[in-house]
């Protein structure tokens, strides 16, 4: 059984499952396969992962779709995370939008398309430059006032965006790049430890290249691990509220990213990889 970890007043296993990659290439359209991208989301169910986050954006709409078609009626205990405030004009864009009238349609639409009543955990996506932040976290505040959203997350915030943010509502979870190569969360990391809040680092195992170092590649040799596994291991050691969430389009993949839940660094790795 994978550790667990909490989300405000949810309790979910420590690897999640980011969707994402179920889409079409460059997170656009639907998948060549409809029905092997239905596989891996079932796969990963029986896997035991029991947190999926996606987002409007993805597709877009097309990866909410996929998560409905698949699993729905969802399981007991199944939380499902959606994000929105980004705008998908072209494969190679993601341009934000936080005004409170996009957020509200964008969250009525991913209660649709997720066929929910209440999303678990809805995250602004990114902060919009051209709005004023407390704008756009206000219209979530309204939306969980309202019932349809149960916990408030953000994602490419700052520690003073997520101090701002922590006045208008409670803020259960922060959605920000990290991993082995990118560390330049930390501070955003060690204010949700401090703060009791999730972590959920996107892009978890980083850029290729950093998984073919060297001391990563030995650790992996050394333990009968890959280096994925060595990378996803060293996050769920780094900090009691990281929630990591790798995604893959593949089954055998993705039976290897469960895994690394079990998978335990020794301190001389630790020490090595920081």
């Amino acid at each position: 059984m994978q550790p667990q970890i909490k989300i405000a007043d949810l309790t979910v296993n420590r690897l999640g499952f980011g969707a994402m990659r179920v889409c079409g290439p460059q997170v656009w359209g639907p998948p060549r396969d409809r029905a092997a991208a239905h596989r891996v989301l079932r796969r990963a169910i029986e896997l035991g992962v029991d947190f999926f986050d996606t987002a409007d954006s993805y597709g877009p709409h097309v990866d909410e779709e996929l998560i409905a078609e698949a699993l729905h009626p969802y399981p007991k205990g199944l939380v499902i995370a959606t994000k929105g405030g980004l705008l998908r004009p072209r494969p190679a864009a993601w341009d934000p939008d936080g005004r409170p009238a996009h957020l509200q349609r964008a969250l009525e639409g991913s209660l649709k398309r997720l066929r929910l009543e209440r999303i678990d955990l809805y995250q602004l996506h990114a902060p919009d430059p051209k709005v004023p932040f407390a704008d756009s976290v206000g219209a979530l505040a309204d939306a969980q006032r309202a019932g349809k959203i149960r916990h408030v997350g953000l994602s490419n915030v700052s520690v003073a965006q997520l101090e701002q943010a922590r006045k208008i509502c409670p803020i259960a979870s922060v959605q920000n790049e990290y991993n082995l190569g990118d560390r330049s969360s930390e501070d955003v990391l060690k204010a949700c430890e401090r703060l009791g809040i999730a972590f959920l680092p996107w892009y978890p195992l980083g850029a290729g290249q950093v998984l073919r170092k060297e001391k990563i590649k030995s650790i992996a040799k050394t333990l009968k691990a890959t280096p994925a596994q060595v990378a996803l291991a060293w996050l769920l050691a780094k900090s009691p509220v990281m929630l990591p969430i790798p995604g893959t389009a593949s089954i055998p993949h993705l039976e290897e990213n469960v895994a690394a839940a079990a998978l335990e660094l020794r301190a001389a790795d630790l020490a090595a990889l920081d």
